[in-house]
């Protein structure tokens, strides 16, 4: 079928497909979304003070699948130093050096800024999470730290180092459309004695230390600063966010379809319009008179068009009666051959 035979047009065609591929995706991130915070709600929420090696052991295996706990960070070796300060200490120190760069952006006509990364460093030490309370109690050891979902880290050194140009230097960079700015070279930590809340697997090993780990089912493992609420009110926010888009981009493609299946309707009238005009007129020349022996219409009555048919269509509103059917039909446009003016409806002329 032809394109124009569809009572959609390419632009809405692809508007259409893209508003239910967009609706699509964006629907799975709201479920999985919804699915975590909804798993970190119903997580059993624990500290360090707990009476966590009893818990365990009631459980009869040994483990809680998924639990949120809170404890303060405490290296079990010898903790991270700052090349920047040393007077801090952490237990995951990462290095990030940025390249900054202005990019001609010949479309808009302005410099738009882009950066890439040039090197990253990340360093780690064991840690447990020991008692908030500073009670005496066991503490977690929280396993594969970088295999969090977002590393629990604070900035603690920025630094930006403006390149020099010369005359050659900025006359090679409006020709190449790159300018670069400089470099920024940053330090985050997660620092010893920070309040730090692990959800994942909490297990009791045989050697009876307790260990924090990825869950085994595939579920979120997260390392934040703060308390898990925190946590749960940005992926509330998160989930509802791609509902809402999700909600729109479903508008948008229940709006195009609506417009192509009033389209189509004001197509199906148009036709049953013309199939029941067609229909009166084929009434109108079954009882009609047969034409003179000499096959000539008298002049007032032949179609003004075609010169051989009598006249058979009062054009409305203008009420001028000047053309056959079959001409009517053949009109480019649906306008008066006698007064140009536009043609709303047609009907049979019937003569006595």
């Amino acid at each position: 079928m032809p394109m124009d035979a569809l009572p959609i047009t390419q632009g809405e065609l692809l508007c259409l497909g893209s508003s239910l591929a967009f609706s699509g995706l964006f629907y799975y991130l709201h479920r999985r979304k919804a699915k975590v915070a909804s798993k970190i709600q119903e997580a059993p929420k624990l500290q360090v003070g707990d009476d966590l090696t009893g818990i365990l052991s009631a459980t009869g295996t040994g483990c809680l699948s998924y639990v949120a706990i809170e404890g303060i960070v405490q290296p079990t070796e010898v903790a991270l130093s700052s090349p920047y300060h040393q007077d801090l200490w952490g237990v995951i120190d990462r290095q990030v050096l940025k390249e900054h760069r202005l990019i001609w952006n010949s479309l808009a006509r302005s410099w738009t800024d882009s950066e890439r990364v040039v090197l990253e460093q990340v360093h780690t030490a064991p840690f447990v999470l020991a008692s908030p309370g500073g009670k005496a109690a066991g503490p977690v050891v929280v396993e594969s730290p970088l295999h969090a979902i977002e590393l629990p880290l604070e900035t603690v050194y920025e630094r930006f180092q403006q390149t020099s140009h010369g005359f050659k230097d900025l006359l090679g960079h409006y020709l190449s459309g790159e300018k670069p700015k400089g470099f920024l070279e940053t330090e985050e930590m997660l620092l010893v004695g920070s309040s730090l809340t692990g959800i994942g697997e909490l297990a009791l090993h045989p050697d009876g230390s307790l260990h924090l780990q990825p869950p085994a089912d595939g579920s979120g493992y997260f390392l934040c600063l703060g308390d898990w609420q925190a946590l749960l009110d940005e992926l509330q926010s998160a989930s509802s966010f791609w509902k809402w888009a999700t909600l729109l981009c479903g508008l948008v493609a229940a709006t195009v379809l609506l417009r192509a299946l009033c389209r189509a309707y004001r197509r199906h009238r148009l036709k049953q319009e013309e199939e029941n005009e067609r229909r009166a007129f084929e009434d109108l020349r079954s009882h009609e008179e047969p034409v003179s022996e000499t096959g000539e219409e008298p002049p007032t009555s032949v179609c003004v068009i075609c010169l051989a048919e009598p006249r058979q269509c009062v054009l409305l509103p203008c009420g001028h009666v000047c053309c056959c059917f079959r001409c009517f039909q053949a009109l480019p446009r649906r306008t008066c051959p006698i007064c140009r003016s536009p043609i709303d409806r047609v009907v049979p002329l019937y003569q006595a």
